[in-house]
């Protein structure tokens, strides 16, 4: 199985996958996370197995994003049932291999065991001459940004569980894109005081930020961007907007705070952003609008 798993994903030229350890070239400082995925919780019903491979490379390559690291190689780990279907096993790697060259880089080695049904990766990545960006710099003042829309892998579940048939919104929840190009670029403006992927959702990643970086944040619900399905969802099944737009896990966008007298330099980067608040001298989140202010909830679907 083993064989038959690394004749199916590129090989990178250099050592690993196959040996027992994999030899990363790198000049600058190394970026590392670790992920995982189980088909009984991330599986979703329409999910392919090549698509969880994806998601399962992509879940990692996000975090690799969020910080401005570019990814140098993935590791990944097999935890399967023993009656998987070997087509089955190889069209998981496949996925990840598929995410990989998405992210411009390999897979590098992992391992193969049984289990109950998971996949864990770790990637690698590589700083070079850029100060990575983290939860803990966001400062009064700041400005909050997203790199894209928002909701849209929730629109994917709520069309995939009520027969909806919005194919944009659903391939977007199976099939994530990690935004490791523009993370690359926030991280050369210079201009990014804090960023994290949204991947527990923007509620979740705004008290996340909050707390390491010991600030408030203000969201203005008119400035958030609703994506792909979700105006579909509320006004056919009443899903209120800010259960998807705030409250929902899988998203892969990142979130965050820069110094507003540098907006110039995003644009000269090309980092695509809709500003969405402003960090403040609070200690939580909130979202205003022109009824009433509310403190962000814990928690995602």
């Amino acid at each position: 199985m083993i064989r038959r798993l690394l004749s199916v994903v590129r090989p990178s030229g250099t050592d690993g996958p196959g040996d027992d350890a994999a030899i990363v070239d790198t000049d600058g400082k190394l970026a590392i996370c670790s992920d995982g995925l189980t088909f009984e919780r991330h599986k979703t019903p329409t999910m392919t197995y090549e698509q969880f491979g994806w998601m399962a490379a992509a879940v990692n390559f996000s975090d690799l994003a969020s910080m401005g690291a570019r990814p140098t190689g993935i590791l990944v780990s097999l935890m399967l049932p023993p009656d998987t279907e070997e087509e089955d096993i190889c069209d998981i790697m496949c996925g990840v291999d598929r995410c990989a060259e998405y992210c411009d880089t390999y897979v590098i080695g992992g391992d193969t065991k049984e289990g109950s049904g998971s996949v864990v990766g770790t990637a690698i990545g590589n700083m070079e001459d850029r100060k990575p960006m983290t939860r803990y710099g966001a400062n009064p003042g700041d400005l909050i940004a997203v790199t894209g829309n928002l909701g849209t892998a929730a629109a994917g579940w709520h069309s995939m569980t009520n027969g909806l048939e919005l194919d944009d919104s659903e391939y977007t929840l199976n099939v994530p894109l990690p935004r490791v190009d523009e993370g690359i670029a926030m991280a050369y403006s210079g201009a990014v005081t804090s960023c994290i992927d949204l991947s527990d959702g923007l509620a979740e990643a705004a008290w996340s930020v909050c707390n390491a970086s010991r600030v408030g944040m203000e969201f203005r619900r008119e400035f958030l961007p609703p994506g792909t399905g979700v105006e579909e969802v509320h006004e056919l099944l009443g899903i209120p907007m800010d259960d998807m737009l705030l409250y929902w896990g899988g998203e892969y966008e990142l979130m965050f705070t820069f110094k507003k007298d540098m907006i110039k330099q995003l644009y000269d980067n090309e980092v695509p952003f809709t500003i969405v608040g402003m960090v403040n001298n609070e200690d939580r989140p909130v979202i205003s609008d022109m009824d009433k202010t509310e403190v962000l909830r814990h928690g995602i679907h």
